[in-house]
This record gives structure tokens, sequence and C-alpha cells, in this order.
């Protein structure tokens, strides 16, 4: 009753990679697009999770210790920093603050990442998925609602299934992220963290709430009218009894999940690095908004001796209706995907699959409703977002046939010309000399060389022919479904291959060199 004023308050946490400046510059892809096009998969990558628990390097630690000040300067609250699960991998957390102000550090401390790399000799990327095979980068949004007396309306207390305040609030969020899980999936919708989002650490693009075992215990005694018997404490086993005891936080955390409540907070776990934090936290905020505004109607007039029989019918009616977007299990499995289809969820893999929804009547009319955007400019951001999503594919399909082209088809056919020429001279020596091995390599390389001339003229095609397309939605459809498939197939022929080549003969740092330089 004294709170007057409710406030967002968001923790971005910032993932990136730093990787050595003069490799950089050597690398086309790198420094055009921001992600390695292409590559053999190093021998040793993320297997070991030793980077995540070793120590700073000496020159990775300077540059955090440059940052941590330069941010402070800015007022930007630096507070955590650490070693990331890949190689070359790391991340910044800053401490909690409103969703405004959060938003402009964010951008700031982007910005500050990169200049500060430059000082150091190095370059931060921040581009979702730099590297295959090895985890991408994400900006973990950790998102709650204070009232300006200073209450977190997800505080659940010490028995969270008589909290009836909080259970109101988590269903209000349960009900927004229902309701609006296209919008949610489309806030984070980028060419990079298109390649992202699946797999190594990254939530899959079905968007789904984790609420672990003890909240999804209560909201069923809730929705069916049962006693909650309260959950015993778990304490967990650390091996040293003269230690405290530590208790299991029973949310525990889903590394599969895009939308996990974590004690006191929801963490938005489907943003990418390079992106701001504005977008998904105005689709939070509105969706969450428009919920509340819901639950207001319905109680509104209601008497106060009524008020608590009132909320616990709301609360299950929400239940009933939303629970379908609950989820605690694996989300990466083929289970999920048809269980998720079975539920009426949506499955948005990519960008052209997810924007057309900017433009859902359900949507339009959220966002007008709410003050937020007219649809004019609604239609603006479907039609730039479209745009850019092209623009980015087709400057990496080019910079994919220009690289391979100029630096690894000329590797080939050198390396290929040095076997024969160590064979041919292996048998002027001993007519009888074995060289099916070399003649086995050469006949790959050749192989490897004509497919590769034949796959760069259909992307070149391609490109062409999807660029042609008039309507902005189909050309986007086009980027993807055949355009990206093309350079798959490319990365493919090209990263076996290139395992096979001596680095000497590479114009260009490999993976190994570029995740181990520091």
């Amino acid at each position: 009753d004294d709170a007057e004023k409710v406030t967002p308050q968001i923790g971005a946490e910032q993932e990136y990679f730093l990787i050595d400046r003069e490799l950089y510059l050597k690398r086309m892809d790198l420094r055009l697009c921001g992600r390695a096009l292409f590559g053999a998969k190093p021998p040793k990558g993320q297997e070991l999770d030793d980077h995540y628990f070793g120590a700073f390097r000496p020159r990775v630690a300077a540059y955090m210790k440059e940052l941590d000040e330069e941010l402070w300067k800015l007022g930007v609250l630096s507070k955590t920093k650490h070693n990331e699960v890949a190689p070359g991998q790391h991340e910044m957390a800053p401490i909690y603050t409103d969703a405004n102000t959060a938003c402009d550090h964010n951008q700031l401390t982007m910005e500050i990442m990169k200049k500060t790399a430059d000082r150091h000799d190095m370059v931060c990327l921040l581009h979702e998925k730099p590297f295959a095979g090895v985890n991408g980068s994400g900006k973990h949004d950790n998102w709650s609602l204070n009232t300006d007396t200073g209450k977190n309306l997800f505080k659940p207390g010490k028995t969270p299934s008589q909290n009836a305040q909080f259970l109101l609030f988590l269903c209000g969020a349960i009900q927004a992220v229902d309701n609006y899980q296209d919008l949610l999936r489309l806030s984070v919708a980028t060419a990079g963290n298109d390649h992202r989002l699946g797999g190594n650490e990254a939530p899959p693009a079905i968007v789904s709430i984790f609420l672990g075992d003890e909240l999804t215990a209560v909201l069923e005694s809730i929705e069916n009218d049962t006693f909650f018997g309260k959950q015993k404490k778990v304490q967990l086993d650390i091996g040293a009894h003269v230690l405290p005891h530590f208790v299991k936080d029973t949310t525990d955390r889903n590394r599969t999940s895009p939308f996990a409540f974590t004690g006191n907070k929801f963490e938005f776990r489907m943003l990418g690095s390079a992106a701001s934090v504005a977008n998904p936290n105005v689709v939070l905020n509105t969706a969450v908004a428009e919920a509340l505004s819901q639950f207001y109607t319905e109680l509104e007039g209601t008497k106060p001796e009524d008020m608590e029989q009132a909320v616990h019918e709301l609360i299950k009616r929400a239940i009933r209706k939303h629970k379908k977007v609950i989820f605690n299990g694996n989300g990466y499995t083929d289970e999920w995907v048809a269980e998720a289809e079975k539920r009426g969820l949506y499955n948005l893999p990519s960008t052209p699959d997810c924007l057309p929804q900017l433009l859902a009547d359900k949507n339009v009319e959220l966002f007008t409703k709410h003050h937020v955007f007219t649809k004019e400019e609604l239609a603006s951001r479907y039609e730039i977002k479209l745009e850019n999503y092209v623009k980015t594919i087709g400057i990496e399909a080019r910079t994919l046939a220009e690289m391979i082209t100029k630096d690894f088809l000329p590797a080939v056919s050198t390396y290929a010309a040095e076997v024969s020429k160590n064979a041919a001279a292996k048998k002027s020596f001993m007519a009888t000399a074995d060289t099916a091995s070399e003649e086995a390599l050469v006949e790959k390389l050749s192989t490897a060389y004509t497919a590769l001339t034949a796959e760069v003229t259909e992307l070149k095609t391609l490109i062409d022919t999807s660029f042609a397309l008039e309507d902005t939605q189909k050309c986007a459809e086009a980027f993807h479904d055949q355009v990206l498939a093309k350079m798959e197939d490319i990365r493919t022929i090209a990263s076996d291959i290139e395992a096979l080549i001596p680095d000497s003969i590479l114009s260009y740092p490999t993976y190994d060199q570029l995740l181990f330089s520091l």
C-alpha cells in the first residue's frame, strides 16, 4: 500500500572473446563479419572446462583491470569478471540498476570493451558465434520488479506457497511470456544470434519458463487445490566438513532454459552479446504490464474480505491457462521440440521466421494500447530488421567467397603441388617407392579444389538471385534457406581440408592460433 511506483531492475551480464590484434588483422572474415566463416576445429577446444576454472592470463588480467577502471569513471557499476567456458572467452557483469540506466550502461560497456582492447593490442569480439564448435557469447538479462520502497516483487520469502503477492506477480510474468512468446523470441533475433541459439549452453529458440521443482509444485498445488508439503532443503556435499553447510537453491539453474527463475528474479538467457538490451526489455516490460493490467481489471471492485479468495481464484485460472509455457527439462532434445508443438508453443528458429510476428494483430494491439509503438513504427522496424538481416548475410557470403577464392584455394593448390613434387622426387630415387599415400592426398586436395570452385560459383549466383527479389521477406528467407545453407556446405568442405594443410602454407591464422594466442 505504501508503494507509489514500480521500476524494472536489470543486470546485463556481458560475454565476449579476446584475440590477438595482429592475428585478427590477417583474417578478412573477422574484420568484416566479426566471425570466422570457416576453419578446422583445433585438437583442444573447451572439452576440459579448464579455461572456465583457470586463472586469468597476464594480458587478459591487465585488460580487465583497466576495463573496470574505465567503466567506473563513467559510472558503470562493473563488478564481476571471469573466464567463460570457451578458450579466449570471458564475461563481466554489473551491479543491477534500473532498466533505463542499465541499458545505457551496457551500450557504454560494449564501446569501452573494444577501445580498451585496442590499447592492449587485442580485439574484443562481440559477435554471438565468432567460432564454430565452441560456446557462443550471450548477454543474460536478469530482470525483476522493485517498488520505490525497496521491495523486490519476485522475492518468494521463506514460504512462497503462502506469499500471495509474490505468486500473483509470478503468474503475471508467466502469463506475459506465454501470450507473447513470439515477441520475446523476435526481440533477440539477429543473424548472429541465430548461429548461437540451441546449443553450447545457449537456450533453444522455443521460449519456455524454468521455475524449479519447488515453485512448480506450489503452482500445481494451487491449481488442484491440494496441500503443499514444503520441500526439504537439500544440503550440498562440498567435501570439506570444516566449512559451513550450503543449501542447494531450489530454483537451480537450467542452462537450456530461455527464461529461468533464479531465486528472486528471472534470467532471460536468449540475448546475443552484440545486441542492445533495450529491445527485449521493452517487450518484457510491456507484456508484463499488460498481464498485470488484466489482473487489476479482474480484481477491481473486490471487497477487502473477499480479496484473498479472489486472488486465489485468479492465480488458479492463470496457472491452468498458461502452464504450457513452464518446462523444467532439457530444451535441447528432439522430444522437447515435439512436446512444445503439442503444447502449442511457437518454434521460430530463424530471424526471417520471427520478424513477421512483429506485425501480428495481437502484438500491434499490445504496443499501441500501452503507447510504446505506433503501427507505423512497428512496420518500419520490421522492414529495417529484415534489411539488416539480408545485408549481414550478404556481406558474410561475399566475404566467404573471396576468402575461399583468394586465400584458401591457392593454399590447396600449393600444397597439392608440393606433395606431388615430393612424390615424384621419391620415385626418382627409387622406382619401386610406394607413393600411394601421397597420391591419395593429392586426389583428396584436387577433389576439394574442384568442389569448392563449383560451390563458390553457385554461392555467387544465389547471392545475386536472392538480392534480386523485390519482397524483402522473401529475400530474407532466400538468404536463410539457400545462401546460408550453401555457405555451410562450403564451410564443411574447407574446414575438413584445412586440417590437412600445414600452417606455413595458409595465409591466415587458424582456430588454434586465434583461441590460444593470449
